[in-house]
């Protein structure tokens, strides 16, 4: 028995050591240095000098309003349809047709990133897309048409993000709702709840870890947007700003300006914020808190 929890204890720190290795070689060690690039100019401390030389770039706010606007209307679609679809899911007692609408809302999520917006550029030309008359009754003609109005870029991201990210996240929801004890779910029925007030005053409420969890991980990954209007850049033929993102605008810093401490500097108010943002929804949700 002793040799046996030795092993389990020499594999459990095998395990451990190779995750804290690989976080401080791609996470913390990056970071550290990033944050030393923010705070220094040819290799002398400047303070906050980089920052308020990006801050006042005329390509920072608009990039700000940008993925401000991308991310509110992806995390509201996302944690209102998921939650929606995950109940629906959950509540079919055919197991076959069950598992096979969570294979189907799987798929989307096995195509990469770049995959998901090389598939969208077609959908999104009217001259080839499968919904062409629906585009056309919207008013628009062209994929120019589409993506060359500002106001419909966040609205088109957070379609392809959904796409991409959403059906994981519905299998794990319906993971979590499986986990609510049957007594309780057998005592709402006995109390007359029907399947919408089970949902909204039951399995909703005891989502809250899981919804806390999804809006941090969909948060950190909706602040980084670069590869969706990056390729629908190149498509339009600059149509869509090659700066429209933060992360386009510390891209250019860094590999179009030469100015690794500007986009450092980006990159660090990035992390900041999204930080800040995670710990409310971390607080908000409980996420830590033992049941």
């Amino acid at each position: 028995m002793l040799s046996l929890r030795k092993a389990q204890s020499t594999f459990a720190y095998l395990m451990v050591g190779g995750y804290v290795v690989l976080l401080l070689a791609f996470g913390v060690i990056p970071t550290l240095y990033a944050a030393f690039l923010a705070f220094t100019r040819d290799g002398a401390f400047v303070w906050f000098e980089n920052f308020q030389r990006v801050v006042t770039d005329f390509r920072f706010l608009p990039a700000v309003g940008h993925v401000g606007a991308f991310v509110a209307i992806w995390l509201t679609t996302l944690v209102v349809i998921v939650v929606i679809l995950a109940v629906i899911v959950h509540a079919i007692r055919v197991r076959w047709l069950s598992s096979t609408a969570r294979f189907i809302f799987y798929i989307p999520g096995a195509l990469a990133g770049a995959s998901s917006v090389l598939l969208w550029l077609f959908m999104l030309d009217p001259t080839v897309s499968p919904v062409s008359g629906l585009l056309r009754a919207l008013g628009f003609n062209t994929f120019v048409d589409v993506v060359g109005n500002e106001r419909n870029l966040p609205v088109v991201f957070t379609v392809i993000a959904f796409w991409a990210g959403a059906g994981g996240w519905i299998v794990i929801m319906y993971g979590a709702l499986n986990n609510i004890s049957v007594e309780v779910m057998e005592a709402a029925r006995i109390d007359g709840a029907g399947p919408i007030a089970t949902a909204w005053y039951i399995q909703i409420p005891l989502l809250r870890k899981w919804i806390s969890y999804m809006a941090v991980m969909s948060l950190a990954a909706g602040t980084q947007l670069f590869v969706e209007p990056r390729v629908l850049s190149q498509a339009s033929k600059g149509v869509v700003g090659l700066d429209y993102s933060l992360n386009q605008v510390a891209y250019l810093y860094a590999f179009r300006q030469n100015d690794f401490n500007g986009s450092a500097a980006i990159s660090l108010l990035l992390l900041v914020v999204a930080a800040g943002l995670a710990a409310f929804f971390v607080f908000r949700g409980g996420l830590f808190e033992r049941d």
